[in-house]
């Protein structure tokens, strides 16, 4: 495949465009209230096929030249219904696999405000999620994978479908901002980011980021029905259900 890039007109520079999204709204948390056992392998609820189609129906005149997701289930099933009738592959890179809660004893002495607001302590020093992975340590595994993605030349326009700790731990890298901002780039669920990447066109280094749009949904654009953070909204649901431990994201 040939792919054409934008050549700008006043360094010897071109743009690429990196569609950035979080997967749909998935099922962590049954009818009953019950948390699911094992986030990897839950799939999307109805109303995230929902939003997947509205994103779809929105970036429905864009061409892609890669797709890519982190092959868990609900980025999967997200990206295939985003994507469509496109006859891009869909890619996976299990480095780009959300950020690893620890398991229900590492759980057990959490209280709400501990998982509710744990995005705001990434840049603590030794700051765990949910008492599983470091921030420090999953930011060093999924950041050389998407730098790989990006220094790739094959590619002007990507998808890629991945979810609210990745998204956050990419935009922080491309805005400087480090982990102590995390907290800030709240991701709701089928969330769109868009970033142009310009990058040199003799040795492919990046020179400049541009940050287009940030957490952009397609059924609320300007969050007048969003309120509560993704995982306020969790935390708060499984108590009210009266589950024991907070759930993934």
């Amino acid at each position: 495949m040939r792919v054409t890039h934008m050549k700008l007109p006043f360094d010897n520079t071109h743009r690429r465009r990196i569609y950035l999204m979080r997967h749909a709204e998935a099922a962590y948390i049954g009818a009953d209230g019950t948390r699911a056992t094992d986030s990897r392998v839950v799939p999307l609820t109805e109303h995230g096929r929902v939003e997947a189609a509205a994103m779809g129906a929105l970036i429905g005149p864009i061409t892609f030249d890669r797709a890519i997701c982190s092959g868990l289930a609900r980025t999967l099933e997200t990206a295939t219904i985003v994507l469509g009738q496109r006859k891009v592959a869909l890619e996976v890179a299990p480095a780009l696999e959300e950020i690893r809660g620890g398991d229900a004893i590492a759980r057990a002495d959490l209280s709400p405000p501990d998982f509710a607001y744990a995005m705001f302590r990434a840049g603590d020093p030794d700051a765990r999620f949910a008492g599983g992975e470091s921030f420090a340590a999953f930011v060093v595994r999924v950041l050389p994978a998407f730098n790989q993605i990006v220094a790739a030349q094959n590619w002007t326009s990507l998808l890629m479908v991945c979810h609210g700790g990745v998204n956050r731990a990419i935009l922080t890298e491309v805005t400087g901002a480090g982990l102590k901002a995390f907290g800030a780039f709240e991701q709701d669920s089928c969330c769109l980011n868009v970033i142009d990447v310009d990058c040199c066109l003799d040795t492919g280094k990046v020179e400049r980021w541009i940050l287009r749009a940030v957490n952009a949904t397609a059924d609320d654009p300007i969050k007048t029905t969003r309120r509560l953070l993704t995982l306020e909204g969790m935390t708060k649901r499984l108590l009210d259900a009266g589950a024991s431990g907070p759930g993934p994201h």
